[in-house]
């Protein structure tokens, strides 16, 4: 099934969001990933359905997949879009945060592939984020340019009810789960140099990659708890290898890394949405982020962003 869906109200959105206010058995919780991650998701759906949502942010990286999955309402968007034709800078980060939430999602977890900083940190290792440094340049990082002025906390840019949901979930899996990570989120797409990758680890970064930013930025504009995944594939360049092995060999190795390290998270995931915590709270802080931060006066808003607001609020 696909469905259209324009900007202003139509019934699906209006069934979704009573739903996720409490008027059904259970919540839509969003998913953020990669294509090895929604192919997993996707494989293992029950009552499979895709939705195309406009937004005024243009359209998100694909359509989004709705159905059960272990035994969760569950969104999926595919960060990159199909074939991964998105690169880091050039995904539609807004779009794909504003879709989730006039679908009535006010929950996600997000999940990335990073090169680790640390040597405890291991390939096929997983590492919950608890912090972010922001390198990134090139990005919307706010729904609200050219409308009003808007600032909003972010001392803690993820929710810390939702990671502590998933800190405590991960003590059911064999997988080897770090639980309060710095990520480094640098531009791109080219990786780092070893004097950056030096640098980011006197900064205190433990993670390094090209696409936490601005997820959590846009995500705590929307009121929406927020965590973050990470997915370990190889060290970053601070470490020489030990041995010297061809650029095939090595790109295998980082696949077969990353291919695991997913397989893992669907595993956490999992974990997390059988846990039975509440994932879905509104008396969150992050359910409540805009209330101080709208600092433009009500008259001074032009009444063409009404939906907006009333998206970004619910």
């Amino acid at each position: 099934m696909t469905e259209r869906m324009d900007s202003t109200s139509s019934p699906l959105v209006d069934s979704t969001l009573r739903q996720s206010s409490g008027q059904a058995s259970s919540p839509l919780i969003g998913l953020i990933g990669g294509s090895g991650l929604g192919d997993a998701v996707q494989e293992q759906l029950v009552n499979f359905s895709e939705t195309a949502v406009d937004t005024p942010y243009g359209s998100p990286s694909g359509k989004i997949l709705t159905g059960t999955f272990s035994g969760a309402r569950i969104a999926f968007i595919n960060r990159h879009g199909d074939g991964h034709r998105f690169s880091p800078s050039t995904v539609p980060y807004a779009a794909n945060i504003f879709a989730l939430k006039k679908l009535g999602v006010t929950t996600v977890i997000s999940s990335c592939a990073v090169g680790s900083l640390k040597k405890d940190i291991r390939p096929k290792d997983i590492a919950i984020a608890g912090q972010v440094i922001d390198k990134t340049f090139k990005r919307q990082n706010t729904f609200f340019d050219n409308i009003a002025a808007v600032h909003s906390e972010l001392a803690n840019p993820y929710c810390g009810r939702l990671r502590d949901a998933i800190v405590n979930a991960a003590g059911s899996i064999k997988s080897k789960v770090h639980s309060n990570a710095t990520y480094v989120c640098m531009e791109g797409p080219q990786f780092s140099t070893r004097a950056e990758s030096l640098m980011h680890q006197k900064w205190g970064g433990e993670l390094i990659g090209m696409t936490a930013m601005p997820e959590a930025k846009l995500a705590r504009e929307a009121q929406m708890c927020f965590a973050l995944i990470a997915l370990v594939s190889d060290y970053d360049c601070w470490r020489e290898p030990n041995e010297k092995k061809d650029a095939q060999t090595l790109l295998g190795e980082i696949i077969g890394n990353l291919n695991e390290a997913t397989a893992n998270a669907i595993e956490l995931i999992k974990a997390v949405l059988q846990s039975g915590e509440n994932l879905c709270d509104d008396n969150c802080p992050c359910r409540k982020s805009l209330e101080l931060a709208v600092w433009t006066k009500p008259q001074h808003i032009d009444p063409k962003y009404k939906e907006i607001f009333e998206v970004l609020r619910k």
